[in-house]
């Protein structure tokens, strides 16, 4: 499985590669536009990602912009419900309106950090990877 993680944080981003490198091979990307380039990419050759950790804070974008768009590439490039990415939010705070934003716009569950692998373990099963 391929596995894009999006944080502009060095160390939240390694964290997170080391953490999910036994489910598959993790691209690391530090903005908003760099996940869309990316994620876009991936699409239009036919190797679409299937898990997306996403932090909501990024130096470009909001992360539920980022969110928002990553769907919209599904759906124009027709990409099946059930070949849809899981997406999983990463935010620094429980900020019920920012989580609320996310689950509507379509991430499958989020995390909040500081994450321990055994939180990460679990959100993975929970999402059925």
């Amino acid at each position: 499985m391929k596995i894009l993680v999006v944080d502009d944080e060095l160390v939240s981003r390694k964290k997170m590669e080391t953490i999910l490198d036994k489910l598959g091979r993790c691209t690391g990307v530090a903005t908003g536009a760099q996940a869309l380039a990316v994620f876009s990419g991936a699409i239009e050759k036919g190797r679409g990602f299937g898990l997306v950790t996403l932090d909501i804070s990024l130096p470009d974008m909001r992360g539920t912009e980022v969110l928002s768009r990553l769907r919209e590439i599904e759906e124009e490039n027709n990409v099946r419900e059930d070949g849809k990415v899981k997406i999983l939010m990463v935010t620094s705070h429980a900020e019920q309106e920012t989580v609320l934003l996310s689950i509507v716009g379509g991430c499958d569950d989020y995390i909040i950090k500081p994450f321990s692998k055994e939180t990460m373990d679990e959100k993975i099963r929970k999402i059925g990877l």
